[in-house]
């Protein structure tokens, strides 16, 4: 049997996290709720976290299963953080995919509240995250991040800040995979994904998709569930920890 067979034939196990609890941050739409629909397939118990209570009750009945759980909390707050994870009590896997849109001025007109702002969101939020989820995560499960494609590709002009943010997390991920060990912890990145993010930009959103599908070598732009697949194999794989897994279609290539 030759490679390409033995890829074609291979499908992912459908019972891969029967057991495990997975908190997904950001769960209630976009890329979050993708990786809580592919954890949900491949049998977690998942519990997805946000700040509005109407995106998570849209999520439970988009997911449609007795095995989600909705709760509410602010990953700005410490003290909010703290009550989540004594809630949820022990639990395998940390997902987190909860974003903001970044600042995106030119340096010399930088909006120093906007930065402050998306540094806490962003950076600030995953520390936190991390120093509360160590409590109660079991030795052995996962936290996975998200950084995005602008460490590689940050926007000229006013891409300094989110490039920034974006490419500390690899290091953030190298550090602490080491301090936690057995733990494992890493990085998605992923380019362009076709999510609910994008509607800001209204009618253009298809024009500006099918522009960069035609210049990816992947010729196309993932949607969020192509996308949780890279979450589902950081869950899965006890073999990698300190990693950033680009899942770009090629973006940082070109």
């Amino acid at each position: 049997m030759t490679l390409t067979e033995i890829a074609n034939e291979w499908r992912p196990p459908m019972t891969s996290l029967v057991d495990r609890k997975v908190i997904v941050i950001g769960g209630s739409s976009g890329i979050g709720l993708g990786v809580a629909e592919a954890a949900l397939n491949c049998g977690a118990e998942v519990v997805i976290v946000s700040r509005s209570p109407a995106k998570l009750q849209a999520a439970e009945r988009t997911l449609n299963t007795g095995h989600v759980t909705s709760l509410v909390a602010d990953m700005t707050d410490e003290a909010d953080v703290a009550r989540l994870f004594e809630e949820i009590g022990p639990f395998d896997h940390l997902v987190s995919t909860a974003g903001t849109l970044p600042p995106g001025d030119p340096i010399g007109s930088t909006d120093m509240e906007a930065v402050r702002g998306f540094v806490e969101n962003k950076l600030i939020g995953a520390v936190m995250l991390s120093k509360h989820a160590v409590r109660t995560l079991k030795a052995g499960g996962s936290m996975t991040f998200t950084s995005g494609i602008n460490k590689d590709k940050p926007p000229v002009p006013g891409g300094s800040v989110v490039s920034a943010i974006a490419g500390s997390f690899s290091y953030f991920a190298r550090a602490l995979a080491l301090e936690l060990a057995p733990t494992r912890v890493n990085v998605v990145s992923p380019g362009w994904v076709d999510t609910p993010m994008w509607d800001i930009v209204g009618e253009a959103k298809s024009s500006f998709f099918a522009d960069m599908a035609a210049r990816l070598p992947s010729r196309k732009i993932p949607t969020a569930a192509d996308v949780a697949a890279a979450y589902v194999y950081l869950m899965e794989s006890e073999f990698t920890t300190g990693e950033t897994i680009r899942i770009d279609g090629g973006h940082n290539l070109i």
